[in-house]
């Protein structure tokens, strides 16, 4: 699944070639994603886009009437492409624009929405959600006052979409490498000095991640078509048994919550 620094280089991608046109029509091949698109998605017309923004893993493309919500699930991609560009088997919707574009969002597994938010609405799949994880909002001190509330493992708390948003399996991973934490330390075990080393790193991961174009995931290509080129600078993620870059040691890969979670056993010791 795209995780939040991709689908923040999809925003960009798209945004300058967006914001500002007249979006003609919505074409629709394939209604049902995850969720029905609802008759407001279809039914739109002769709309200015005015913006395009994230919040957590959703795109928002703001438009006269209101919001289109747009997340691309396991497998889903947007790109700009000419307005005559034949649709292949799952080019799902188009968002035709005045100039002779439009935007298409291809979704192999069909596990993406689009959705419609009016603008006195907040969708309630964004009303739970906590703060962006590169805002001033998501501080050391957030993050220690949730902890001392849990027990479960720091890395199951740091995917928490309540606690901040976006912070998916890879970089959780390594983030809680680069500041030294083990991840199935207990939460409430946490010091303020340690949130105050993974916020840090959380951010700066992030921003690199975000600044080099996205991890590049099997599913995953940005609006030019073009994979991301962070994946070469993982340090644990997707490296069990081999050396750890820093110490050597071999590198530990456990089931955590059902996903992939390696971590160096010396870098990374226990709170617990």
């Amino acid at each position: 699944m795209p995780e939040l620094p991709e689908v923040e280089v999809s925003c960009l991608g798209i945004r300058p070639h967006l914001e500002g046109q007249l979006l003609q029509r919505v074409v629709v091949r394939q209604r049902q994603l995850r969720w029905l698109i609802p008759d407001e998605v279809m039914q739109l017309t002769r709309q200015t886009i005015r913006s395009v923004q994230r919040r957590a893993k959703y795109l928002m493309i703001e438009v006269d009437e209101g919001h289109i919500l747009v997340h691309l699930g396991m497998s889903g991609h947007l790109k700009i492409l000419p307005a005559t560009t034949p649709a292949g088997k799952h080019d799902h919707v188009d968002f035709v624009l005045d100039n002779g574009q439009l935007l298409r969002l291809n979704d192999t597994r069909r596990f993406g929405a689009v959705l419609w938010q009016a603008h006195d609405e907040e969708h309630p799949l964004l009303t739970m959600l906590g703060p962006e994880p590169l805002t001033e909002q998501f501080t050391a001190e957030h993050l220690f006052a949730l902890c001392q509330k849990r027990s479960s493992a720091i890395k199951l708390v740091l995917m928490d979409n309540k606690v901040v948003v976006g912070v998916g399996n890879i970089y959780a991973n390594e983030a809680l490498f680069k500041a030294g934490i083990a991840p199935l330390s207990p939460a409430k075990s946490l010091s303020l000095q340690d949130c105050q080393r993974l916020t840090e790193q959380v951010k700066l991961t992030l921003t690199a991640a975000i600044a080099q174009g996205g991890t590049t995931l099997r599913d995953f290509s940005q609006s030019d078509g073009k994979p991301g080129y962070f994946k070469q600078e993982l340090l644990v993620y997707g490296r069990g048994g081999q050396p750890c870059t820093h110490c050597g040691t071999e590198l530990s890969e456990i089931r955590l919550g059902q996903r992939s979670t390696v971590f160096c056993p010396s870098c990374q010791p226990s709170l617990s």
